[in-house]
């Protein structure tokens, strides 16, 4: 089921003629980011593993006017990001904005408890995934004048709370990776920057904190101008960790 958003807004930003690639756009926060830069005018590529969610995000950005292509995909499989690189090469030639945005909670459970194979999928899903897109993805970026990319990250990377081992682990070497690839292109025009969006009404939220009433969290349509403004090209910041503040 997909969060309830706002009606998506352009927030004073314009991406027309702009091409954007979204991993984890069939809900939350991936849905609203993907609504607001269609909303400003972006074409949107919605990659999820969810087909029905895609089909409803496509429809919601058609029916107001936005344009955007659906891409069921599966982020850890790493082929396929490469052939969608080739793909979007022949057909657009570059990528304008890249969010990284796919994600997985892991397990909740003491460190010496967690299971192998459920630590390796986190790690598949938040890390491995990450860098096959950015090798993926970043001859694309390179083709644009001002190539912008975002990658969701959370304050647990460096909270280190108890029970949230695995996703604090994964969100730290998330920081690492796109920290030391913003850093390989400081004399170009690539900016690549970590949004924390802090508690946000989202069902990773509600599986985290099962307790917590949702409705005093912001929403995702709440914090998606702070990334549009990332990734506008008049940002300059890059290899940075950018919190969302209410």
């Amino acid at each position: 089921m997909t969060e309830t958003v706002a009606p998506a807004a352009s927030h004073g930003h314009d991406f027309a003629g702009k091409l954007a690639l979204i991993t984890g756009a069939g809900r939350g926060i991936g849905w609203a980011v993907a609504q607001s830069l269609a909303a400003a005018g972006a074409h949107v590529l919605l990659l999820s593993r969810t087909q029905g969610a895609l089909e409803e995000l496509y429809d919601t950005i058609s029916a107001a006017g936005g344009e955007a292509t659906g891409v069921p995909m599966d982020v850890t499989d790493g082929d396929a990001l490469d052939r969608l690189g080739a793909s979007l090469n022949e057909r657009f030639g570059k990528l304008d904005m890249l969010v990284g945005n796919a994600g997985v909670l892991g397990p909740m459970t003491p460190s010496s408890h967690i299971v192998p194979k459920e630590f390796d999928k986190a790690m598949a899903v938040n890390v491995t995934a990450n860098a096959r897109l950015i090798r993926a993805m970043e001859p694309l970026l390179l083709q644009a004048e001002a190539p912008r990319a975002v990658f969701t990250t959370s304050g647990a990377a460096h909270k280190c709370r108890p029970f949230w081992g695995t996703y604090a682990t994964t969100k730290a070497a998330l920081d690492a990776l796109v920290k030391t690839w913003a850093n390989e292109h400081e004399n170009d025009a690539l900016r690549a920057n970590l949004l924390s969006p802090g508690p946000i009404r989202t069902a990773m939220r509600a599986q985290a904190m099962p307790g917590e009433d949702p409705e005093t969290l912001p929403t995702p349509a709440d914090v998606a101008p702070l990334f549009l403004e990332l990734l506008s090209p008049k940002e300059t910041r890059t290899g940075e960790i950018i919190e969302f503040q209410k």
